[in-house]
């Protein structure tokens, strides 16, 4: 797989299944994962077989978020029928797409810092496929998606639900706090991951699947959500699209949560108060 990683120094890598390679040694032009997104998107990116460096295994590297500030940062509500009902909610028609600011992400790890139990006592995490927007675009024909995602990354997202339960119009303050969009390790280029219909998708805390589902069951396709959004602004470089999980479970301090998004990779994280 052709991947985009960047080190917890701040390394920009380019790797494969058999290790990574700083991003410059193969393309010298390159100097942060932004500047290859283009690249990635037009399945340009050169191989670290090109490197002049040597690979060094994902065992002997400590990674923070691929994205050292993302973009827009989209989150997709109630994408899978299934989920919609175990929240007694009627599944939307067109996206309940909202927006976090940059702030929430964090890479690998986490941790996921719960805010202070007079905020919120209730936090929910939820496992998620990310696409990240590799080149500048607006009013995509769906047909002509995937000549502007870059590629793909696990994430977890959480909510503060009883902030979401007390007024729907909350919904930004119950997603926004920081550490509350977890990151995967690396990038996954569309073409190393194939068709995304039959992968599933898996919310998993302490062990425990607590949600799973098949991206074939969205309400609306990844491809659909970024044709549309492309119709709402401009997307570009570094945008990052969730879009939806399969389910939600409460987490308190001391748990471990993960996402499993199937070919594309796990990220997990501590949960800490």
């Amino acid at each position: 797989m052709t991947r985009l990683a960047r080190t917890i120094d701040g390394r920009p890598l380019l790797g494969d299944g058999d290790g990574f390679v700083p991003l410059s040694s193969a393309d010298p032009s390159l100097t942060t994962i932004r500047d290859a997104l283009p690249l990635a998107a037009s399945g340009a990116l050169p191989s670290p077989d090109e490197a002049a460096a040597s690979r060094v295994s994902a065992e002997g590297l400590a990674f923070a978020a691929p994205l050292e500030r993302p973009g827009k940062l989209w989150g997709i509500g109630l994408n899978y029928a299934d989920h919609a009902s175990d929240l007694n909610e009627d599944s939307p028609t067109e996206p309940a797409s909202f927006m976090k600011p940059s702030t929430t992400a964090t890479g690998p790890g986490g941790p996921i810092r719960l805010p202070s139990r007079d905020i919120t006592d209730r936090v929910t995490a939820e496992a998620e496929l990310a696409l990240v927007i590799g080149r500048t675009c607006s009013d995509v024909d769906e047909g002509d998606v995937d000549d502007v995602i870059a590629g793909y990354v696990p994430v977890i997202d959480m909510t503060a639900e009883d902030i979401l339960e007390r007024n729907p119009r909350f919904l930004t303050r119950a997603k926004s706090f920081d550490s509350f969009l977890v990151f995967g390790p690396s990038l996954i280029t569309p073409d190393e991951v194939g068709p995304l219909e039959g992968l599933s998708v898996r919310t998993v805390v302490n062990g425990a699947v607590a949600a799973e589902n098949e991206i074939r069951n969205m309400m609306t396709s990844p491809r659909e959500l970024v044709s549309f959004h492309s119709n709402v602004m401009t997307l570009e470089p570094g945008d990052v699209i969730s879009t939806g999980t399969p389910g939600a479970k409460h987490i308190v301090s001391g748990d471990s949560v993960r996402a499993e998004v199937e070919r594309v990779g796990t990220v997990e994280a501590d949960v800490v108060s």
